[in-house]
């Protein structure tokens, strides 16, 4: 029998604020020793009471209107109730009844529309390390401040999946709410899928796959669940709700734990925290803070940059701001240079973040337009423009501390040419070459690049040598 899968998606994303979502404790634990970026909030101490973070609104405001979502002018937290050895409080705050975030949508390459149910605040568990008796727990990451986006059972494809999860960080990391870290868990994918025969108007029994943090991870695991959830069907089996987990591995699914429902959590109003009232003013200042996205980009440099170059690009959202700020005709330049130079220099991820000024780069694609740079030497002073050493010296500069400038005057061009066609051992290649040897040429050209130590136009060198072979 045919099946037709549905998939939603739930997406956590870390929002890079300096300070937790409800206490004045630092935000980012990476590297930091376990249990170090933790307060009596964390802790959950008796009289502790939580305070919110109003840089996190900020960004969820953000975030919501990347997504083209609504944002609510009034929202609140609520308690959900469930015990983890990692979550000291033995409930987390988060908004279930009246979330920030309202409706939305996403657009795929493929031309596909997914829907955003809502996406609304919370605060983050912490993190188990199991060994073989024993499990230890950091708490570092408790209450780190996340949105939870919530998509509609829209997708039907494992590469649907993929897309839409790479789409939604790249929304993210351009709107500037996350660091977009996937390996250390900014963002991470909870999936849902079911399937059921074609033609059926109901959708069938749904398994979640949790934690997953990379797209390909999310397209394969959802390629094995269609699989596996097919073959009990097929069996005249039933599939189970649960909660799966996924091993890269192996490239299997596993069960973990049946799946809980909402009345499972015993929701109830936070009672710490007061609701959250914006003004329509501040939600419309807020969102006029919005970056270009991704589409802005798209628009902007259509017909300039090819789109397999432009997809590349567009996982780098500080290229393409820098891209934004040069003057467009330079823009096809620098973006080869920017995806087939940079990006495969070892230390590209150092070099993104402190790039090179636009003045800089359009000056040495002024050199290169003008021939005073060679396609080689181009290259060259690119990637010496993000080295310390020569940090805000310019193209210019640089270009003649390394000797690299081409002597375009052509009346000096002519005289070296000259020289050379003096020399008894290119007298045999002129000869050739007006017989009818073409190839020749590119020794002639050598050997005025050698007698100009490399810093002759060889377009201009070819031009004229083949004047003076005529």
């Amino acid at each position: 029998m045919k099946y037709i899968p549905t998939i939603g998606i739930e997406c956590h994303v870390q929002l890079c604020t300096k300070t937790k979502l409800f206490s004045e404790v630092d935000n980012d634990a990476r590297g930091k020793e376990p249990n170090s970026c933790v307060s009596p909030v964390d802790y959950a101490l008796p009289g502790m009471l939580p305070r919110l973070n109003g840089e996190a609104i900020r960004l969820a405001i953000l975030a919501g209107r990347a997504m083209n979502c609504k944002i609510n002018a009034s929202s609140r937290f609520d308690r959900k109730h469930y015990f983890y050895p990692d979550s000291p409080k033995g409930f987390q705050i988060t908004q279930f009844y009246h979330p920030i975030i309202g409706e939305g949508y996403v657009d795929l390459p493929s031309g596909n529309r997914v829907r955003i149910e809502h996406a609304h605040l919370e605060g983050d568990a912490g993190k188990l390390t199991h060994f073989d008796t024993y499990s230890l727990v950091d708490l570092n990451r408790v209450d780190t401040p996340l949105i939870e986006i919530v998509s509609m059972p829209d997708i039907h494809s494992a590469k649907d999946a993929h897309d839409y999860c790479k789409a939604l960080w790249r929304l993210m990391c351009f709107a500037g709410v996350t660091n977009g870290d996937l390996y250390n868990g900014n963002m991470r994918f909870d999936v849902n899928v079911s399937i059921a025969p074609e033609g059926s108007d109901k959708l069938g029994t749904r398994a979640e796959v949790k934690n997953l943090n990379s797209f390909r991870s999310v397209e394969r695991a959802v390629e094995y669940e269609i699989k596996r959830q097919s073959k009990l069907l097929d069996a005249g089996e039933k599939v189970v709700q649960e909660t799966r987990g996924w091993s890269d591995a192996t490239g299997e699914t596993t069960g973990q734990r049946s799946k809980e429902e909402a009345k499972d959590y015993r929701y109830m109003p936070e009672p710490d925290i007061p609701p959250i009232n914006l003004t329509q003013e501040f939600i419309d200042a807020e969102s006029a803070k919005l970056p270009l996205m991704p589409k802005d980009y798209r628009e902007k440099f259509a017909g300039i940059i090819a789109d397999d170059t432009l997809e590349v690009l567009l996982d780098y959202p500080s290229l393409m701001g820098k891209l934004g700020e040069v003057d467009t005709r330079y823009v096809k330049n620098l973006s080869n240079l920017f995806a087939s130079v940079l990006l495969a220099e070892e230390k590209s991820a150092e070099y993104l973040n402190d790039l090179p000024t636009a003045m800089e780069l359009s000056e040495l694609c002024e050199m290169n337009d003008k021939k005073e740079l060679s396609s080689t030497a181009t290259k060259e002073v690119f990637l010496r423009l993000f080295d310390p050493q020569m940090k805000g010296r310019g193209a210019k500069n640089i270009a003649k501390e390394l000797g690299l400038i081409q002597e375009n005057d052509l009346g000096a061009l002519e005289a070296i040419v000259d020289t050379v066609l003096a020399k008894p051992e290119t007298k045999k290649a002129q000869e050739d070459y007006r017989n009818g040897e073409m190839k020749v040429i590119g020794f002639l050209v050598g050997q005025v690049m050698k007698e100009s130590h490399g810093k002759a136009n060889p377009s201009a060198v070819q031009e004229i040598l083949k004047k003076k072979l005529a």
